[in-house]
């Protein structure tokens, strides 16, 4: 067995660090436009005002395919939360990296997520959400671990159950790595510690 360079420093293609793809591209991109739907559906009825609010960094690029395809008029806000600092593949306390930003009060707000896992970043955006008095807070998150999952953490949308594995692309990383890669997978076990 060749011994592997640190991920991301091999002058190979990002695919040479992938040991099995979970979800293809184009799953993805059929998923969003449904969930874009869904969500178009629950929305449209009211003038009030959508604001989005994206956890970063992980949920940019789900956030970028699902707003082109939200027929809606909407504000973003923007919050950035640590939860997998560096090389980590299991999940610490939640940092706050850019507190909310945006007037989410009065409006109704769907907090945007790349992925439930522990339920401990959502919960605290949540809470933080709900501090500003939201006319309404739904989620919609691209990946859900149902063996994880916490109940006490709502989200009304979601794009794929995944199994218990760490996964990236799709804007989710591993040590800010990967989230450029179009597909969902897991990376070959000797890159991560």
């Amino acid at each position: 067995m060749r011994t592997r360079p640190p991920p991301g420093q091999s002058p190979e293609p990002l695919e040479a660090d992938i040991a099995r793809i979970l979800l293809h591209r184009d799953q993805i991109d059929r998923r969003v436009r449904a969930l874009a739907a869904d969500i178009a559906a629950v929305y449209s009825r009211d003038d009030i005002g959508l604001t989005l609010v994206p956890i970063l960094s992980g949920a940019i690029i789900f956030l970028a395919d699902l707003i082109r395809c939200l027929p809606l008029r909407m504000k973003i806000a923007l919050v950035q939360i640590s939860t997998y600092p560096g090389a980590r593949t299991t999940p610490g306390d939640p940092q706050t990296v850019l507190a909310l930003s945006g007037d989410v009060g009065g409006r109704h707000v769907l907090l945007v997520d790349d992925i439930l896992d522990s339920g401990r970043t959502l919960r605290r955006v949540q809470a933080l959400i709900r501090e500003r008095r939201p006319r309404s807070l739904r989620t919609a998150v691209l990946l859900r671990k149902p063996a994880r999952a916490p109940a006490d953490v709502p989200v009304e949308f979601v794009g794929f159950d995944v199994e218990d594995q760490f996964v990236v692309g799709y804007g989710l990383d591993y040590n800010d790595l990967y989230r450029n890669y179009p597909h969902v997978g897991v990376l070959h076990p000797e890159l991560m510690p």
